[in-house]
């Protein structure tokens, strides 16, 4: 059986850190779901317990938190080819703090917590693809976070266009302020700017 597209780009993406056997890549596959999110649709909101890590197999969601102003905050925007979902509640089983909201019409393949601890009895390996998946999560997350501290919003934005040329064009100025945590009058500014350079 031919895997479909959306099939195999997640089966490329794991096995750039382990090998699979044909029969590991059909056992994987069976313990996904196949989600789609409708354009400005709420895949996951703040309160609700995490029940699944996302792969994106097409389209882009935000995934962001709210202040108590109620203006979001974006930590980070997931395309094809990303994993989405917030480990710490999908671990811990506590209600998250996040939204994750579709900017584009979007698909994804899911799993579950019980298929999860499933694919780690049946095929252990998995647990070095996950775990490699949280260390580059994790990495991620700390050098974004020393960017707010030591870059301008500036230089956050030309980072963001060097490190994420195919997001760049695929969402809103609005959020993209959000992101690198300006107003987007100001983010208007910067854009203007850096695009004259």
């Amino acid at each position: 059986m031919e895997p479909k597209h959306s099939h195999q780009l997640i089966i490329d993406n794991v096995t750039r850190f382990i090998d699979l056997t044909e029969l590991e890549k059909q056992k994987y596959i069976s313990l996904l779901t196949e989600v789609k999110v409708k354009k400005k649709a709420f895949l996951m909101q703040a309160g609700e317990v995490t029940k699944y890590e996302y792969f994106i197999t097409k389209g882009c969601l935000k995934v962001y938190t709210l202040d108590e102003e109620g203006s979001p905050h974006i930590s980070m925007f997931a395309v094809e080819d990303y994993w989405t979902g917030d480990m710490a509640s999908f671990m811990t089983k506590e209600p998250s703090h996040y939204f994750i909201k579709a900017t584009e019409d979007s698909e994804l393949l899911g799993i579950s917590r019980a298929n999860y601890e499933l694919l780690f009895q049946e095929i252990p390996k998995f647990e070095r693809f996950y775990r490699i998946l949280y260390q580059k999560s994790l990495i991620s997350y700390i050098r974004r976070s020393n960017q707010g501290i030591s870059l301008t919003a500036e230089e956050r934005y030309i980072e963001f266009k060097r490190k994420y040329p195919n997001i760049v064009n695929r969402i809103t100025q609005k959020d993209l302020a959000a992101y690198i945590g300006i107003t987007p009058e100001f983010m208007s500014k910067i854009i203007s700017k850096v695009n004259r350079m």
